[in-house]
């Protein structure tokens, strides 16, 4: 490959998805590097006054300020651009830092959002608490009735906002039924599609509008670092977005970039290996526990519409014991070989208890309206062997007397 081939996008668009996983956005210094380089650095120097001054115009291309550019964050940019199939991508330093920006970068008072009810818990918060606070109006409903999205639609609704599969309760969000009414009502919608990463889902396919990432999960795989991302057209991303990032700072570090970048090139890999372990667990957990939501097995509730839009089941689950947060953490207490942890995607499995954990913010009236109860446990599957999982799985729920 060439020093620039993965940033030429007439050559790129040719790529099948697993070259662009590995080579897309790489650009190679004058050394040759194998792998891309860490570009850490602050700013930028230039040969003369007239370049700076015209690359702050906008006259001519080229770096600025880490807190806008930087060669290793624009690598990993447009490498999840290619994966998405997105016209541009903005990286951020959260997967947080991407939700708030995706919103507050297009809303101001009086304008209307409507969400699905089922969301990570800091998500939620954005719709319930922050929004409202600069005067931006929000409804929130049942994400899986698409008639309710219909029924939330008022003249100055602007946004819808959804997660799918939602985060812990695995809802299913219609997104091409729902799109059609936003755009009917001239509404923008943006996905929260960290769940299912471009591997097993692209939203825009589907009609959405924008799409965000909480990097740190899957598409690192392997827990190490924070990151996050916004996809969507290039005049949303290099317009409304860049300058909401440009004036409050939400950068993604070059180290952190480089982490991602290698966490892409095996992301098809590990998601497939992923899903075929949670698949072989939940198959399990479905015969074992009380209840168990997993997309993938026709006992989920949405099985048909997830398996739609879906190319596999995902790497997450959520599964319910008997008799609440008591037997809930003792489980978790008993595992040996399953990590408890509130982080998902990575390479390890890990449980947690939302309702105590990701989820412990919010009121517990707002917790139980999205069906996050104390009986509730989240599994995040890794790449062990499934059936090392299973065994400490099976001995775990014999020790709560399940």
């Amino acid at each position: 490959m060439k020093r620039m081939s993965g940033a030429n996008r007439e050559e790129t668009k040719g790529w099948r998805p697993a070259t662009r996983a590995v080579r897309g956005g790489t650009m190679r210094s004058e050394f040759g590097e194998t792998s891309e380089a860490i570009f850490l650095t602050s700013g930028y120097c230039y040969d003369d006054a007239e370049t700076v001054a015209a690359r702050f115009r906008g006259d001519e291309k080229g770096m600025t300020y880490s807190r806008l550019q930087n060669p290793t964050v624009a690598m990993f940019e447009e490498r999840l651009r290619l994966i998405e199939g997105a016209e541009a991508c903005r990286a951020m330093a959260s997967g947080m830092a991407a939700m708030t920006a995706a919103l507050l970068s297009q809303l101001r008072a009086g304008d209307h959002v409507v969400a699905g009810r089922a969301l990570f818990g800091s998500c939620r918060w954005l719709v319930d608490s922050l929004l409202p606070k600069f005067g931006v109006e929000t409804t929130v409903v049942d994400g899986r009735e698409v008639d309710d999205w219909k029924a939330a639609v008022r003249p100055n609704t602007k946004l819808f906002f959804m997660e799918t599969p939602a985060n812990p309760t695995l809802d299913i969000c219609d997104i091409r039924a729902i799109s059609d009414i936003a755009h009917d009502a001239g509404a923008v919608v943006v996905v929260d599609n960290a769940f299912a990463t471009p591997v097993l889902q692209r939203p825009l396919e589907f009609g959405a509008d924008i799409v965000a990432y909480s990097a740190t999960k899957m598409l690192d795989g392997q827990g190490r670092v924070l990151a996050g991302a916004v996809l969507g057209p290039e005049e949303f991303i290099e317009g409304d977005l860049l300058a909401f990032t440009r004036n409050t700072g939400p950068t993604l570090s070059a180290f952190n970039a480089w982490v991602v970048l290698k966490g892409l090139e095996t992301l098809e890999l590990r998601m497939a290996k992923q899903c075929e372990n949670a698949l072989t667990v939940a198959r399990f957990l479905d015969a074992r526990v009380p209840r168990l939501l997993y997309p993938a097995l026709p006992s989920h509730p949405q099985h048909n519409l997830a398996m739609a839009q879906m190319s596999g089941g995902g790497t997450i689950m959520s599964l319910f014991v008997a008799d609440g947060r008591k037997q809930a953490h003792g489980l978790l207490d008993a595992l040996s070989l399953v990590d408890i942890s509130n982080n998902i995607g990575d390479s390890r499995t890990l449980m947690t208890h939302p309702a105590s954990t990701t989820h412990a913010g919010l009121d517990e009236k707002v917790r139980e309206e999205m069906g996050v109860t104390e009986s509730m446990l989240r599994l995040s599957v890794g790449l062990e062997d499934p059936a090392d999982v299973i065994d400490d799985l099976d001995r775990a729920l014999s020790a709560v007397g399940l």
